[in-house]
């Protein structure tokens, strides 16, 4: 059986806002996360994983910047996209793991529905799909409260 791993890392800081946009839900919060894009810190996370499990590049190859198009974009139509060059090539997502890493807001009562949300984009069970929530015990630029990171590990397999 031809199984791949894939790891992602990203970063935003916090910007003026009254939500922020993670794992595809939107958060009332006082703050939102800056970017090109909705700036989804957990989905782009997941992205990048999905796209070096393969060994495809990056979110940004992929889904640059600098490309109008994708200003204001929906971070799970980025995960849906990334997903199908993983199953175009025969593979399928056996699980996700992530960890959002933040000060605040407290996400513990918004990861049900980001579970819900990424296993319905990933075409998968929800029991695949493990979102967990940290924080930096107030040290660093995330303990006072100028961003969120967001890191996810996939494995995927070729589909029989």
């Amino acid at each position: 059986m031809d199984v791949r791993i894939g790891y992602g890392y990203d970063v935003h800081a916090f910007e003026p806002g009254t939500e922020l946009v993670l794992g595809g839900i939107k958060i009332p919060f006082s703050k939102a996360l800056k970017g090109h894009s909705d700036a989804d810190v957990l989905l782009h996370a997941i992205t990048d994983a999905l796209l070096g499990s393969l060994a495809l590049g990056d979110i940004g190859t992929h889904f640059p910047d600098t490309d109008p198009d994708y200003e204001n974009a929906d971070s799970i139509i980025l995960l849906k996209n990334a997903y199908q060059l993983i199953l175009q090539r025969g593979y399928s997502l056996t699980n996700l793991d992530a960890t959002v890493v933040a000060e605040a807001p407290k996400l513990n009562p918004v990861i049900p529905d980001i579970r819900d949300k990424i296993a319905e984009a990933l075409d998968c069970d929800k029991d695949r799909v493990s979102i967990k929530a940290t924080t930096s015990e107030e040290m660093g630029f995330i303990g006072r409260g100028e961003g969120i990171v967001a890191q996810a590990v996939v494995l995927v397999k070729k589909s029989e």
